[in-house]
């Protein structure tokens, strides 16, 4: 691999850490445990997969099995953040899988070179999980809930 090469795959490295970051950063913000080092390792690391393969093989169906294999692997990582309290009846971690294992689909996003793909999708990742501290979205979720229960 030449250097100019390595030096493409590091810039992108270096784009996924920041929109990694930039995802985590309204958890890390509210204190949550999966915050701007899990998001970013997640994206840097599918990324990382995702370019080195897509660099070493020529061939478009084992680059995408090594993309399948970051979606299946990033799922088994949900799967363990992902709790059930079965005596309150509630389920934790839900949105945090979820959005763990779209951080992983920014990384490879960046991987392949889909820049704006990857922003627009670290943006909505980011606007999602700043939701749940916006006034409106409060406002209107209390009011759904409210609507629902006198039904």
């Amino acid at each position: 691999m030449d250097i100019n090469v390595e030096l493409i795959i590091v810039a992108k490295l270096i784009v996924s850490f920041l929109l990694g970051a930039f995802i985590g950063f309204d958890r890390e913000r509210h204190g949550r445990d999966e915050g701007i080092r899990t998001y970013a390792a997640v994206c840097i690391g599918a990324t990382l997969f995702t370019a080195v393969a897509n660099h070493l093989v020529s061939d478009v169906a084992a680059a995408s099995r090594v993309i399948a294999n970051i979606v299946t692997g990033v799922g088994f990582l949900g799967a363990g953040i992902i709790y059930r309290n079965s005596s309150a009846g509630t389920s934790h971690g839900l949105t945090t899988a979820a959005t763990v294992w779209c951080t992983a689909a920014v990384g490879v996003a960046v991987g392949l070179n889909m820049f704006i793909i990857a922003i627009v999708g670290a943006v909505a990742l980011y606007f999602l999980l700043s939701l749940h501290h916006q006034h409106w979205y409060i406002k209107k979720k209390k009011k759904l809930h409210k609507h629902g229960e006198s039904n």
